[in-house]
């Protein structure tokens, strides 16, 4: 079995834009529409935060992984659930996990907003064809949020 998919960030993105995030989503401020996901680890069961960029389709809200298999996936996969913060906004979720065959609209709306930031974890931009990103779905989880209050 192969090793999933994970494109590790750079010494930039864990060392400053992520810092920096988390600071403006403290303050109440995102990047179009960022947050700070919080999930409780598979492992050491404390509370992991990471910036990550919610998105709505058909009135569900929904999150992706361009990075492929990151550790917010595996913990997710374990926990099932987790809190989005804006500020001091908080709110409370249980998630599950969207099966391939479904990701399409996903990949397409998320590829449309955020493309200038996360084409180079995807190898394609916002104009590939439907065909090219069928062809990387499996790389990239995505989860179905439910809000618990």
């Amino acid at each position: 079995m192969s090793e999933p998919l994970y494109k590790r960030p750079g010494w930039f993105t864990r060392k400053v834009f992520n810092p920096f995030v988390a600071v403006l989503h403290k303050l109440g401020l995102s990047l179009q529409g960022s947050q700070t996901l919080s999930v409780r680890g598979r492992k050491s069961g404390e509370m992991r935060s990471n910036p990550v960029n919610p998105f709505e389709l058909n009135g569900r809200t929904y999150l992706l992984s361009p990075r492929g298999t990151t550790q917010w996936v595996r913990n997710m996969r374990v926990a099932k659930e987790g809190e989005l913060h804006s500020g001091r906004k908080v709110r409370h979720f249980t998630a599950e996990e969207v099966p391939d065959e479904d990701k399409l609209p996903l990949m397409r709306l998320y590829m449309d907003k955020w493309s200038w930031e996360v084409k180079g974890f995807l190898g394609i931009d916002a104009k590939a064809s439907d065909e090219e990103i069928k062809r990387i779905l499996p790389d990239h989880p995505a989860f179905a949020l439910t809000f618990t209050d």
